[in-house]
């Protein structure tokens, strides 16, 4: 009998068909009888079903061996249709001409496993290019509340302050126009220029507050000088030398050192937290503005799109894989955590200013009727300034004027009255000023607004990656670790999270992160964090950084909103001198005047009604 009549395997079936594994009768010998003849062909005759069994599983071998290997155990499983993968990969807005509809042999894939697979190299170029756009699509929507919190604001907050001001030099001009009258308008450009010094400040003039504030007051001393003193003739050099008695003579009172550090105080604050919000705004524009990298861009395409070279388009990343190849590719991001929280505390802090109460809208409003109380303190001293400017400068020529010297300073007194409360402007300039406050009282609100979204865009950066991984749409979330996909297949991620920042990447298993080049972009942005800062802190203590601050009374009444150096203006190069304490200015003014008038009386109670009036308003 044939020992391969039952063969083990088709493909051992050759062993059969002859030569030395032939199991068939043996060769004839030499010298065999009749009889042995005969036997040999009855052992013949029984061998031939054998041999016809052999051939049958030869046959079957032959047959076997044309067909393709035999798949091994669990094949049957991976050779899978790639029907949802053409419709998911259709719905992405790819042609299917390159789309097989089973899966086949992965070695061309670079970057998914080399499986089986339903994606041609093209199709795994085309979404890795696809895994990149929406990467760079979802820094910049995540990052959309913090670049609209600065955009919005500043525009806000910059309108209000430039109208502030526009009102406030309509408002001092009406007034002075209907209390003054030509006195003021023949001297009106004074007053003109104090305004575009102020605006060009907020507006990023280079300018020196203080300076341009003590030259506003000496130019007014210098023409009222020359009005209170109408019979003389005055050189340059003799109102020269009259400004330089303003400091020791304090013509106008205590208003200049009151109104200097209020000014100051509020437009520092003012244009600072304009220019912050500026600087906020840039910043995050800029870096929300990602360019990956070559290594970010292949842990991208892993974690988004090889499931669908897998067969497994529904299947959503893992929310912890997820967060190391974020925490990878926004490494240099993280790293702007620390200096973008110090910039928002410092926010907050000059914001307190603009709530506080003397912000700038509480400094501009009044301003005409602080400058016309300076005036009549001018007025009312008008005899004791001149004799001491006569006694320190010298006798004046007299003029060449055909008029008396009497008639013109009675004109003076005349026009030059105290200023009633009453005559404010009621129309055009005092209906602005009621919709300013009005639209003051939204500000405030405002104020309160954005420090609500600043103290929301504290450790922004740091928390970018898990902001992004939160998202449905990403991945399958926190609480589903397990049919997920793990950047290899349908199951857990294993490997820990990394830490934030750029060198905690040096082990990150997803990403190939070189913590040796830090972005020089991103660091360009830090230290401008790091500058607009340090400006801040400088306008909440009342500082501008662009200026050193020489006189010491900063502790003075008055504390501002703020001011920007993006947005600051003013230029005039003045002469500045320091105020003595408001006591003993007036007790030199009390020694110097001759006797109490009943119009210093008069002047005085006007006063102290505005006074208690503005308070009350």
């Amino acid at each position: 009998m044939c020992a391969c009549a039952h063969p083990p395997h088709p493909r051992l079936a050759k062993v059969c068909l002859g030569g030395r594994g032939a199991s068939g009768p043996p060769p004839p010998q030499p010298g065999d009888t009749a009889a042995a003849r005969r036997g040999s062909a009855g052992l013949a005759r029984r061998a031939m079903p054998a041999a016809r069994g052999a051939e049958h599983w030869a046959l079957a071998g032959l047959l076997l061996l044309l067909l393709p290997p035999p798949a091994a155990a669990g094949t049957e499983s991976k050779a899978r249709s790639c029907g949802e993968v053409r419709q998911a990969y259709s719905a992405k807005g790819f042609s299917l001409a390159s789309v097989p509809y089973q899966e086949i042999a992965g070695e061309h894939l670079r970057i998914c496993p080399q499986e089986y697979t339903c994606c041609t190299s093209e199709m795994e170029d085309k979404l890795s290019q696809q895994s990149k756009l929406e990467f760079e699509n979802l820094v910049e929507e995540t990052s959309h509340f913090v670049r609209t919190t600065f955009v919005s604001r500043h525009k806000k907050f910059d309108e209000f302050f430039r109208e502030l001001l526009e009102n406030a030099e309509r408002s001092l001009n009406d007034m002075f126009v209907r209390t003054y009258g030509t006195l003021y308008m023949q001297n009106s450009e004074v007053f003109q220029d104090l305004f575009t010094e102020l605006k060009r400040y907020y507006t990023g003039g280079n300018v020196n507050l203080e300076e341009m504030l003590n030259d506003f007051w000496a130019r007014l001393l210098e023409r009222m000088f020359q009005l209170i003193n109408p019979q003389y003739h005055f050189t340059e050099d003799y109102l020269e030398c009259v400004s330089k008695y303003t400091d020791q003579l304090k013509p106008f009172g205590d208003v200049p050192r009151k109104l200097k550090v209020q000014v100051t105080r509020a437009f520092i604050a003012a244009r600072t937290f304009v220019q912050g919000l500026t600087v906020g705004r840039e910043v995050a524009n800029r870096v929300s503005k990602v360019s990956p990298t070559p290594g970010c861009i292949r842990a991208l395409m892993k974690m988004l799109y090889c499931p669908y070279c897998r067969g497994l388009p529904t299947v959503k990343p893992c929310n912890n894989y997820c967060l190391n190849v974020m925490k990878g590719c926004l490494a240099n991001q993280a790293d702007l955590d620390t200096e973008w929280n110090l910039f928002i505390d410092a926010m907050l802090l000059v914001a307190e200013r603009l709530e506080g109460p003397f912000n700038i809208e509480s400094v501009m409003d009044p301003i005409d009727v602080k400058i016309s109380e300076a005036i009549m303190n001018m007025q009312e001293n008008s005899m004791q300034v001149s004799a001491k400017v006569f006694q320190g400068c010298g006798q004046p020529k007299p003029a060449p004027a055909l008029r008396s010297s009497r008639s013109v300073p009675e004109n003076f007194n005349t026009r030059f009255r105290p200023y009633n409360p009453e005559e404010r402007p009621t129309t055009a300039a005092g209906t602005s000023l009621d919709r300013l406050r009005t639209i003051w009282r939204t500000m405030q609100h405002g104020v309160t607004d954005i420090k609500e979204k600043l103290k929301l865009s504290k450790k922004f950066w740091s928390t970018f990656p898990y902001t992004i991984c939160k998202d449905e749409r990403v991945t399958a979330g926190s609480s589903n670790e397990e049919d997920c996909w793990n950047g290899h297949s349908k199951a857990r991620y294993l490997p820990e999270i990394m830490n934030d920042g750029l060198t905690n990447q040096i082990n990150n298993p997803e990403v190939d992160v070189d913590i040796t080049r830090p972005d020089t972009f991103i660091r360009q942005q830090i230290m401008a964090l790091r500058v607009m800062t340090n400006k801040l802190k400088n306008a909440y203590n009342g500082n501008d950084v662009n200026f050193q601050d020489t006189s010491d009374e900063t502790s003075g009444s008055g504390s501002g909103s703020g001011c920007t150096d993006d947005i600051c203006p003013t230029e005039f190069d003045f002469i500045m001198t320091e105020a003595p304490p408001v006591d003993s200015d007036r007790r030199e003014v009390e020694a110097s005047a001759t006797q109490p008038s009943q119009s210093l009386q008069t002047l005085l109670f006007t006063f102290i009604i505005l006074v208690l009036q503005r308070q009350w308003r």
